[in-house]
């Protein structure tokens, strides 16, 4: 990996960790939703060993291809991370912050609290099927997580919050250079938060941790969603009256994690509202809640892809010359269609029996998610290549 000159370096370069993280959870999923685990809500180590040692032997490699691409994908987000938290301490000696803070560009400084909560989905899916026995403490590990999540929530709030107040005093923002929807990144940001708080409020088995971690994954969402509305129409009128600009036309994709986010911690806080306060939902309500969201998924995905192919982002920053930060974005949206790819499935198809698993057409439903999968780990190898290695030095196109 190149040591990147501070002048050369920009907070976006987060979002190479924050992809490398995503795929990490993506191979989890796959033992989340094809083992068995019927004693705990989330597969564990203990549920491997059992399927390493009663299942078929072609199982075995698929389960250490499994766990092989979780570990190195979340060794790659450890390694990213330490590098940019390094990068970044040296890079905020020596930049003019003020000339940053007048293009508004200062909002991609929430990529660090959006990479920081996805290090916590990292470590905890690879001690849930790494470490065996793990699950059986984890009541006690619960309220330490709260603690950082907490500490992280606060740290976002307080640092969009001095963002946002500057733009409400001076009258600051600038339309024609934020043309795009970038600016949406806090409310990844807070969604992303919203989920990692959503986890211990579904799984708890105390009620009081429970309580705590709905009601700060209802806060996050709330925030996330009434930002996400305003900034969503913003962005679309600068974009209609200036147009939008090939470096910037990866935000457009910026709405599909946040979608699957927020789909995911709505799913969360029904199963937390099941178990701790005796909600009943049907599940066909899960079934039209996945799929709104999918929809939406698909609906602006299709729209990006059609935009960046005819502005020739892809020829230009992924295959050609040009290099950018923004270019790590392109992984995102990926992982997250895959994510909520499965949800869609498990909840709203097999859930509804519909689709019985382990059938061709539960297969053939699971194809274009692999797919996509392996595209987004694809251009998170190639854009690694590209813009990180040690003959790379990366040129900040904004």
């Amino acid at each position: 990996m190149t040591k990147t000159p501070p002048q050369g370096y920009h907070p976006l370069y987060f979002l190479a960790a924050l992809g490398a993280g995503g795929l990490t959870v993506t191979f989890f999923l796959y033992f989340m939703f094809l083992v068995p685990h019927p004693q705990t809500p989330v597969v564990t180590a203990d549920d491997l060993l059992l399927l390493w040692a009663t299942g078929a032997d072609w199982m075995r490699p698929l389960i250490i291809l499994g766990l092989a691409g979780m570990l190195v994908m979340a060794g790659m987000h450890i390694r990213l991370l330490i590098w940019n938290l390094l990068q970044y301490r040296r890079w905020r000696k020596t930049t003019d912050l003020e000339q940053i803070e007048a293009r508004n560009k200062d909002v991609a400084f929430m990529a660090i609290p959006l990479t920081l909560t996805m290090t916590i989905n990292v470590l905890f899916a690879v001690g849930a099927a790494t470490i065996p026995g793990l699950w059986s403490i984890a009541e006690y590990l619960f309220p330490g997580v709260l603690v950082v999540l907490i500490i992280i929530g606060a740290a976002a709030l307080r640092m969009y919050g001095n963002y946002l107040s500057r733009l409400v005093m001076t009258g600051s923002f600038d339309f024609i250079g934020n043309a795009n929807l970038s600016q949406m990144m806090p409310i990844f940001a807070f969604a992303m938060i919203a989920v990692a708080f959503a986890a211990p409020g579904a799984m708890s088995q105390n009620q009081l941790i429970n309580a705590i971690g709905l009601f700060f994954a209802i806060f996050f969402l709330s925030l996330s969603a009434l930002l996400g509305f305003v900034k969503l129409v913003v962005g679309v009128n600068a974009m209609l009256r200036h147009g939008l600009t090939a470096s910037a036309s990866p935000s457009l994709w910026i709405l599909i994690p946040i979608l699957t986010l927020s789909g995911i911690t709505l799913v969360r806080l029904i199963m937390g509202l099941q178990h701790g306060f005796d909600l009943t939902v049907p599940k066909p309500a899960l079934f039209v809640l996945t799929s709104i969201i999918l929809s939406l998924e698909i609906l602006f995905g299709l729209l990006g892809y059609v935009v960046m192919q005819r502005l020739g982002y892809f020829r230009d920053y992924l295959r050609g010359e040009q290099k950018s930060p923004g270019a790590y974005s392109l992984i995102c949206p990926g992982v997250a269609f895959f994510v909520f790819g499965w949800f869609w499935i498990m909840f709203g198809l097999v859930g509804n029996d519909i689709v019985t698993p382990l059938t061709p057409a539960f297969f053939a439903l699971m194809l274009p998610l692999i797919l996509v999968q392996w595209k987004s780990l694809e251009t998170l190898l190639k854009l690694n290549r590209k813009l990180l290695r040690k003959s790379a030095q990366p040129q900040i196109a904004t």
